[in-house]
């Protein structure tokens, strides 16, 4: 099997897994208990959150563990998004995008900012969108459907000049442990998820300026300085402890590598069937592509019992047949329906690739010839 939808989901790393279950089957204590047992386990976690946070920020910071980018992206929005208004942009995950319409109903009003054609946010137009009652702006890091990455140093630095009282955030989900930066002072919080970078499914954290104060969303016995009530998933936090100590020593020379691997899997895709969609200053781990005519979920399955398996755009975003972020960059109709999301981890090979698109071709053709007929 060929996988290449590393979007969705990575493969858990094994070695990180194998050391997480290792630490759990001996240290399975409640982290809030108040004898030796407990205080281990209280200590594994606080040097989890250490390096995640030594990784991409610096003292002013903070980091909250949760279940996952979504739970991260609805703290970090609910509790700032307070009043008056607040922008994002039509590239959003669903985590985000649906949060902001939530804020209606909250008496704050959403504003969603165009995109280019290349996915990234029209930067003038969401400064056009803000003014001194808006009280938070989201941009996410990289677009999970598009792969399309805004600089968001820049662009938080622009936000800050404008209303320097408004927060900044960012979706860094498809960034962290893939993408080599560290975190501008003008960026108040990001979010990130463990099971994009080789970890487990039900862990995540966001990012905290320390001078920010937020709401809290679950309420309990006050674990997770009070944001973040619950037993902590001890075994996800070390798991995503382990992974993220795997991957950050080699971010750069990965993520070479896999832009290499993308663009030898584009130029082996037959022209006559598939147009690119992604651009190729977008990160390197996802290549979107589009089979005109054709209809994405139908190669989709057809690759499948090719052994090879791809997306057809944000897993979160499934239930809805065309992408709300492609058709926002301008794509047609014709290509929407036909829509394919290749997304490589940093095991993916040279012959997987070209596999992988051999098979894309095999199928595009059998697709072709059957709805010919």
């Amino acid at each position: 099997m060929i996988y290449l939808d590393n979007a969705a989901t990575t493969k858990p790393n094994n070695r990180a897994l194998s050391a997480a279950i290792a630490y759990a089957a001996e240290y399975f204590y409640n982290p809030s208990t108040r004898y030796a047992g407990g205080f281990e386990v209280s200590a594994a976690i606080e040097r989890a959150r250490e390096y995640l946070l030594s990784s991409v920020a610096g003292e002013k910071y903070a980091l909250t563990f949760t279940s996952g980018g979504t739970e991260s992206d609805n703290l970090a929005i609910l509790s700032a998004a307070r009043r008056g208004n607040a922008v994002t942009t039509m590239g959003e995950h669903a985590a985000v995008e649906r949060c902001f319409s939530e804020l209606k109903q909250r008496g704050v009003e959403p504003r969603f900012a165009p995109l280019l054609p290349d996915g990234r946010v029209d930067g003038a137009a969401l400064l056009a969108l803000m003014d001194e009652k808006t009280s938070l702006v989201s941009v996410c890091h990289v677009g999970s459907e598009t792969g399309a990455v805004n600089d968001i140093a820049a662009i938080s630095k622009a936000v800050k000049q404008k209303n320097p009282r408004c927060v900044f955030m960012s979706d860094g989900v498809q960034a962290f442990g893939k993408l080599p930066f560290r975190l501008p002072d003008t960026v108040d919080l990001y979010t990130v998820s463990a099971h994009k970078i080789g970890g487990l499914k039900g862990t995540g954290a966001l990012f905290r300026k320390k001078s920010l104060a937020l709401g809290a969303q679950i309420f309990g016995g006050g674990q997770e300085g009070g944001l973040r009530s619950g037993t902590e998933n001890v075994l996800g936090i070390l798991a995503f402890y382990e992974a993220a100590k795997d991957v950050f020593p080699t971010l750069e020379t990965d993520a070479a590598r896999v832009k290499s691997l993308r663009e030898q899997l584009i130029s082996a895709l037959d022209g006559e069937f598939y147009t690119r969609l992604s651009a190729e200053s977008g990160t390197p781990y996802v290549l979107t592509v589009a089979a005109r005519g054709m209809r994405g979920e139908v190669l989709m399955r057809m690759l499948w019992d090719r052994g090879v398996v791809v997306g057809t755009g944000s897993a979160c975003s499934s239930k809805h047949p065309r992408s709300r972020a492609l058709a926002a960059c301008g794509i047609g109709e014709d290509l929407l329906d036909g829509v394919l999301r290749l997304s490589f981890s940093r095991e993916t090979t040279d012959e997987e690739v070209l596999i992988a698109a051999r098979e894309m071709n095999g199928c595009a053709r059998e697709f072709s010839q059957a709805t010919a007929r």
